[in-house]
């Protein structure tokens, strides 16, 4: 008998239908003398709603009266669950993040799991019934709703699974497990059976969309065992473990890419110390978060200073920049939103030379020119012309061998 957290998602619980085959999926493991928790998402469509009724109502809303809102979306999905699996014989309770309760701290809209009391849901599952929580929310110190950001629903499934002492956390998509690459961009794209949690967190800070890049954190540091399977196909998955556990690592185990970048250029900056702290401090105060970042060579006193931010977050990066551009002293500011980040991802880095090498001749003989380069110890990430996004990912996909037989 294991203890098994599930986590559906929007597309998996669209519609009644497939709320229906959700609740079969959740029979199955039941059936087989399982302790399963169940964590959902809203039904696809319906945050994004709830969303746009706030900002409608006003751009510069409440941030606790949006989480008020936001959070429904997720305690209607829960209670029609219940009611699905109570229907086909399954003993079954809805949970709202309150109730449990997850404690989150205050910052609305984006808060940040602090712990669970698991204590009642693990004496409910073991009495044979199964908690259905609502994804993405928690409570704050203060008594209020708080929701944990888009994509929160990962987390919380993760988070729980930890608090449970879960035997692993199954994540449903739309999608049947983890693949080198994008598989609309490159067919012969393979699907992993594992991969390490350094990998995966890597690959989700750098545009994959397979999980949110929090929920892996939390499951590496928790050393919480999550599957990614599908919700629609009975097909293995791709199970993410400790890199102790891929007997066979591979150099690169995938290729990211994402199209959510801008690129900002300081022009003529005085080369002298504290100018980087200024840019970048004041970026940090406007929670602005900075990737890729370049200087070039000092001359006659003066560098140019490049970085890229999420698109998002340009308009705000602008206008911090504005804000000390006579405390810096800089010429001017050139901004480029046609840009995309490039990434290669592998464990193998770490005891391989030439992979960075292999990148950049591969980008070369295409023709495809690399405007910033940066680095981790597992990872190499590229700034590139968004026009050559699909090439570049082809082109690396076949040079480093990825390419399905």
């Amino acid at each position: 008998m294991a203890r098994i957290v599930m986590k559906f998602g929007g597309t998996s619980v669209g519609d009644l239908d497939r709320i229906r085959n959700v609740a079969q999926r959740v029979k199955r493991e039941v059936d087989a003398g399982n302790e399963v928790a169940v964590v959902v998402s809203a039904m696809s469509g319906a945050t994004n709603q709830l969303v746009k009724f706030c900002t409608e109502l006003s751009p510069l809303h409440d941030a606790r009266e949006y989480d008020t809102v936001v959070a429904t979306g997720e305690q209607v999905t829960t209670g029609l669950l219940s009611i699905a699996l109570q229907t086909i014989g399954v003993e079954a309770r809805s949970w709202q993040g309150w109730q449990i309760p997850i404690h989150t701290d205050t910052a609305h809209g984006k808060a940040r799991i602090q712990g669970i009391e698991g204590d009642e849901l693990i004496r409910r599952m073991k009495a044979g019934q199964v908690p259905v929580v609502s994804g993405f929310q928690g409570i704050a110190p203060d008594g209020r709703i708080t929701t944990l950001g888009r994509g929160g629903s990962d987390t919380s499934a993760v988070a729980l699974a930890a608090a449970l002492k879960a035997d692993r956390c199954d994540i449903y998509t739309d999608v049947d497990g983890v693949y080198t690459t994008d598989p609309r961009i490159v067919p012969k794209a393979r699907k992993l059976d594992k991969i390490s949690y350094e990998e995966m967190l890597e690959l989700a800070s750098v545009g994959a969309k397979v999980l949110q890049t929090r929920s892996v954190e939390l499951a590496m540091n928790e050393r919480v065992r999550v599957q990614v399977l599908s919700s629609f196909q009975d097909l293995p998955g791709t199970m993410m473990v400790d890199e102790d556990e891929i007997v066979e690592k591979q150099n690169v185990s995938g290729i990211a890419y994402s199209r959510d970048e801008a690129k900002l250029t300081l022009r003529r900056v005085p080369d002298r110390p504290g100018i980087a702290a200024t840019i970048f401090g004041v970026l940090a105060e406007q929670n602005v978060n900075v990737d890729m970042i370049v200087q070039n060579t000092s001359a006659d006193g003066l560098t140019d200073m490049t970085f890229t931010v999420g698109k998002a977050d340009l308009a705000r990066a602008q206008a911090a920049m504005g804000q000390v551009k006579d405390q810096i002293g800089y010429d001017h500011v050139l901004e480029d939103t046609d840009v995309a980040k490039i990434s290669v991802v592998g464990v193998g880095m770490r005891s391989h030379a030439g992979i960075a090498n292999t990148m950049f001749q591969a980008l070369a003989g295409k023709g495809i020119n690399i405007q910033v380069i940066s680095t981790s110890e597992i990872k190499v990430s590229v700034l590139i012309a968004a026009e050559y996004t699909e090439l570049a990912v082809r082109a690396l996909h076949t040079a480093y061998g990825l390419d399905a037989s």
